[in-house]
């Protein structure tokens, strides 16, 4: 059967009109829209296919089709938002994977079982915690000690959120357990980029060379409030300005580490600063400011660091303050599968004539995936190149192209890990 884009975009635009409003998409996990979202995802896959999706320890929701073999093809992503979210972030890949099992079905018993999953609360978006349900499928969400003190801007506790949604603190925990029993050999997810690259280079569809290494973390400058129009320049403590001194550092390092390619790009990001007393007469006395380095290669992301650290104490030095850090997020780079990556190459290939090579930034499911299944992603074009807003898009012709690549790869990965041992190739 020819793979078409039809039916999944068909789906993305029901989707969107179902769960938008003027701001964007708002199917913020564990939330009334998303569980709508939810119930509108498992009525289609009642009524097109027969199967009624099962729901693990985390809330992470699985279809099954089963294959002449128990070893099994994990396709995934997430169908919750961000509030004012995108019409496509994680929903796209979703989708996709209900035109996997719509095809599958349609031409008999697959080769591997298919499990497609939308995995909860990816974004992390009210209570601060991403990739929650596929981190508890990895065996890398601590829930009591990550999840249980965690509050949403209206004061309502994760666990109070959680127990709406039939899901608890303990059964979290139960979540890689289950995952181990499907004896999964391969993980692919299809995701838009999120970003401006492929815009950039003119290409529809990316094939993704794995997750960027994070290392986040909370600085604070301490100097000494005062009087702006009684302090002198040359005796002040101004912590604020040592915070400038140290962002721009940043920004300068990031320049450096960037190599000419999208394998060697790297970025730093000030993205919060608090300035206390805060007012229009005082000299700054105290400043917290965010700093998030990300790189795929991990001794790159390991200097970046020191040197950042070496960025902030000369600032501090020079502006007379001292500084302290917190430790907000560490993350190692995650790196997709040559095997899988070179089947999506192949596919992408044939769809669009080039298979361009790219890192993810952002980071997505596939990244817990990736610690314990061979994993690979597929990126389709944005345009403009932002997401996390109502502005987010991806043009027909490239969302089209990437969700053909995308069912092709699936295709021949299915096949390729079908056979027996001594057939397979590297393709």
């Amino acid at each position: 059967m020819k793979p078409t884009s039809t039916r999944v975009i068909a789906d993305l635009e029901e989707l969107a009109a179902l769960t938008s409003n003027e701001r964007g998409a708002q199917r913020v996990a564990w939330g009334p829209v998303w569980r709508e979202t939810r119930a509108w995802f498992t009525a289609k896959l009642q009524s097109e296919l027969g199967i009624t999706p099962h729901r693990d320890g985390a809330g992470n929701l699985w279809a099954t089709l089963p294959g002449a073999s128990s070893r099994s093809l994990v396709i995934g992503s997430h169908l919750d938002s961000v509030p004012g979210g995108g019409w496509l972030d994680g929903c796209l890949g979703v989708l996709a994977g209900l035109e996997v099992l719509r095809r599958a079905k349609a031409a008999g018993t697959p080769a591997l079982t298919i499990h497609l999953v939308d995995w909860a609360d990816e974004e992390g978006a009210r209570f601060g915690r991403s990739l929650t349900g596929s981190a508890a499928s990895a065996g890398a969400l601590d829930a009591p000690k990550e999840l249980a003190h965690l509050t949403d801007r209206q004061g309502i506790t994760l666990p109070a959120a959680l127990a709406e949604n039939g899901v608890s603190i303990e059964s979290m925990g139960t979540a890689h357990a289950y995952f181990q029993t499907l004896d999964a050999v391969a993980y692919l997810e299809l995701h838009i980029e999120q970003g401006p690259v492929l815009e950039e280079i003119k290409q529809p569809v990316g094939v993704v060379l794995g997750t960027m290494g994070v290392e986040r973390y909370n600085l604070k400058f301490i100097g000494q409030a005062a009087h702006s129009g009684a302090a002198p320049i040359h005796l002040r403590k101004d912590a604020f300005l040592a915070a400038a001194e140290f962002a721009l550092a940043c920004r300068d390092i990031s320049v450096a580490h960037s190599g000419k390619t999208p394998k060697t790009r790297v970025v730093a990001t000030c993205g919060v600063v608090k300035v206390e007393p805060n007012f229009v007469t005082a000299v700054p006395g105290s400043t917290e400011i965010s700093i998030d380095l990300r790189a795929l290669d991990a001794k790159v992301l390991k200097r970046m660091l020191a040197e950042t650290k070496a960025a902030a104490k000369r600032a501090a030095k020079l502006h007379h303050v001292t500084v302290e850090w917190s430790p907000l997020l560490h993350i190692t780079p995650r790196l997709f599968d040559e095997t899988l990556m070179s089947i999506i190459r192949t596919a992408v290939k044939e769809v669009t004539g080039k298979a361009p090579e790219l890192p993810s930034g952002p980071l997505h499911d596939a990244a817990e995936m990736a610690d314990i299944v061979p994993t690979a992603m597929v990126f389709a074009q944005s345009s403009p190149g932002i997401s996390h807003t109502r502005l987010e898009d991806t043009p027909r012709p490239a969302l089209d192209k990437s969700i053909r690549a995308f069912l092709i790869a699936v295709d021949r990965t299915i096949a390729q890990l079908a056979a027996p041992p001594a057939k397979r190739r590297r393709a």
